[in-house]
């Protein structure tokens, strides 16, 4: 019973940290289109996505279309 307790307690924190988390990056993807990659913080974690949608996939299709359905399984 400890245990299940404990699993639901690091479960928690996880979901509590996607929570905060996934605005940030939704936002620093969002202004690193608007305004390029040469803000400071921005330009990093929009650096990171193109070169991972660049390694999923032609024309990074494929990340996208991951990236979608990802985001919206957390929606739930």
């Amino acid at each position: 019973m400890k245990y299940k307790t404990i699993l639901n307690s690091i479960k928690d924190f996880f979901v509590r940290l996607t929570d905060v988390l996934v605005p940030i990056v939704s936002a620093a993807l969002l202004l690193g289109i608007i305004f390029g990659s040469n803000a400071p913080f921005v330009g990093n974690v929009y650096n990171n996505i193109s070169e991972l949608l660049n390694l999923i996939g032609p024309d990074g299709i494929l990340g996208l279309v991951a990236i979608i359905i990802i985001l919206a399984y957390l929606k739930k």
